[in-house]
């Protein structure tokens, strides 16, 4: 799932690419995935792009005031297109879910854009086109960003919340931005166990967690901004500790790098960095034994 890191890359990539053009057209692909129906998707034809932002994993196009907002969920993506087709696609046909068509610059081939694609059964790339992002629920709900709540702020949020840090660290309402990758690798930079209850964090483990989420977004970001959108999943993957490394060693202690599933997801851990050498049960290989 593209996270902070990720989605703001895209907006700088934006940025760069696509403000101070003209969205020509936008041509929906997946019906399902637009969620809103005023302004219509073809509001946008004309208008020129004028900003690229992100709230916590949403990423914003500001297209003279009317906003196209999209969350890229599990398997979304943005792809860059030098030479969009002009046909407009079939509905339903493949993983693309959006095709935005951009005013060609001088220097430009005759057709750029990007195209929104999700891959996959499980449907989860949501759009939207508001008048202000405060209108997609998701946005109004969302806590202080990660990269923005000061200390004091944080050690207060974790003191109240009753749950385990994985859930706290991916929760959008508490802290926005942090998903299933960055929470794994924020955990094994403080040296804290995913199972470990927010409120229980004593003064040292407060500032280990919160020098984690500083560092680890802030030096994934700048690994990610200044890539082309088609490099920057690999980016994602070269920098990862223990999240995707299952089985294999890790690279502080040499330990094996542990997971624990659970219906739809797992997290990964090392044992010896973060839970005293103690593996973490891990439910679904529980039920199997049983």
């Amino acid at each position: 799932m593209p996270e902070l890191p990720e989605v703001e890359a895209l907006a700088a990539f934006l940025r760069a690419h696509a403000v101070g053009r003209v969205l020509t057209r936008a041509d929906l692909a997946a019906v399902q995935a637009i969620k809103t129906f005023d302004p219509p998707l073809s509001a946008l034809g004309g208008l020129e792009i004028t900003g690229a932002g992100r709230h916590g994993k949403f990423l914003d196009l500001d297209v003279s005031g009317v906003h196209l907002v999209v969350h890229l969920a599990r398997a979304g993506w943005l792809h860059w297109r030098e030479n969009l087709p002009a046909a407009p696609p079939k509905p339903g046909k493949g993983p693309l879910a959006l095709r935005v068509h951009l005013a060609p610059l001088e220097s430009d081939p005759p057709a750029p854009g990007f195209d929104l694609t999700e891959q996959g059964t499980r449907k989860g790339l949501a759009i939207y086109v508001v008048r202000s992002p405060s209108e997609v629920p998701g946005i109004a709900r969302l806590g202080p960003d990660a990269l923005e709540v000061d200390r004091e702020t944080f050690a207060a949020l974790m003191a109240g919340r009753s749950g385990q840090l994985k859930g706290a660290l991916t929760d959008q309402t508490l802290i926005s931005g942090i998903g299933n990758a960055y929470s794994d690798e924020i955990l094994h930079a403080a040296r804290l166990s995913p199972f470990k209850m927010a409120d229980k964090l004593n003064d040292d483990e407060l500032v280990r967690l919160y020098d984690a989420v500083r560092a680890t977004l802030t030096e994934a970001l700048v690994r990610q901004v200044g890539q082309r959108a088609a490099t920057m999943k690999g980016e994602k993957r070269s920098g990862l500790q223990v999240h995707a490394r299952t089985g294999l060693p890790c690279p502080v202690c040499g330990d094996t790098v542990r997971e624990v599933s659970f219906a739809d997801t797992s997290l990964q851990y090392c044992p010896t960095c973060q839970t005293g050498g103690k593996p973490l049960a891990d439910r679904r290989m529980s039920k199997l034994l049983r």
